[in-house]
């Protein structure tokens, strides 16, 4: 069959999870840092659509491109195993502890940020002819949005902070529909259209992820923004992440594991 089941889903689910905590450093680090650099090359083919059409939406549409083709290629996001890893902990598997999830998170993030600074550095080389010239527009819209998107919502204090934190959940609600909707298909083209949609509607509606984010600032700064890692981090890093792992593991991962994992029984027709 080329659907799996919800209920089959939610053991991948859990199945992942476990293979995640377990994973070694080097393949854990490897794996993220490639994630983080895939991810990276989207941003700037999505940025560079929207300037070039001048329609931000097909700047969407395009951009789910680079999740496809990291998750294909087994590689992991820190948004990711926000979901799966805890599920295995969960479910009490063997070896499985607070401290290997905790593990888990911080080495996935470094990869993450290891890859995702490695192609801001290489974007920003080609953006101004290796830092000879000013960059052109698209190098112009990365400062735009990387400034408004640290000091825009700083403008608003608190009230900016939570916006940021909000749109952190929105965001990682929809990324782990993506993951685990790879999950749903046996076939490559099904696990693309089950990715592409959710992916699509974050990037879309300006949702905010931790790991975009890793790349967004840094070049931004790079290409000569003026604001501070304090701002990037205050600002906008520190409550995406919690909200990345608010939606992603309570949104998302939590409600497949409770209703699918854990279902409870069917009511009796005759109490009804």
């Amino acid at each position: 069959m080329a659907y799996v089941k919800p209920a089959e889903l939610a053991q991948q689910m859990i199945d992942a999870g476990e293979s995640k905590v377990f994973m070694s450093t080097r393949d854990t680090l490897i794996r993220g840092i490639m994630a983080g650099a895939i991810l990276a090359i989207a941003v700037a083919l999505a940025v560079t659509t929207a300037v070039q059409t001048g329609v931000p939406i097909i700047g969407a549409l395009v951009f789910p491109v680079g999740f496809c083709i990291l998750n294909l290629m087994g590689f992991d996001l820190l948004t990711g195993v926000f979901a799966l890893a805890p599920l295995a902990l969960l479910e009490k598997r063997p070896g499985v502890t607070k401290a290997g999830v905790f593990r888990n998170w911080c080495l996935v993030a470094l990869g993450n940020l290891i890859g995702a600074l490695a192609v801001a550095f290489l974007v920003a080389l080609t953006f101004t002819m290796t830092f000879t010239v000013e960059p052109g527009a698209v190098g112009q819209a990365f400062i735009k949005a990387s400034t408004a998107r640290s000091l825009g919502f700083a403008e608003h204090g608190l009230a900016g902070w939570v916006t940021v934190f909000v749109k952190g959940i929105l965001c990682n609600w929809m990324v782990c529909l993506g993951v685990v909707g790879a999950m749903v298909s046996r076939s490559v083209g099904g696990k693309v259209i089950a990715m592409w949609l959710p992916i699509f509607i974050f990037f879309g509606l300006v949702f905010e992820h931790a790991v975009v984010n890793m790349y967004l600032f840094p070049l931004g700064m790079m290409l000569g923004a003026e604001f501070t890692i304090a701002d990037w981090l205050i600002w906008n890093q520190i409550p995406v992440t919690l909200g990345n792992l608010v939606g992603g593991l309570l949104v998302t991962g939590m409600s497949i594991y409770i209703t699918h994992g854990k279902t409870l029984p069917a009511r009796n027709a005759e109490a009804v």
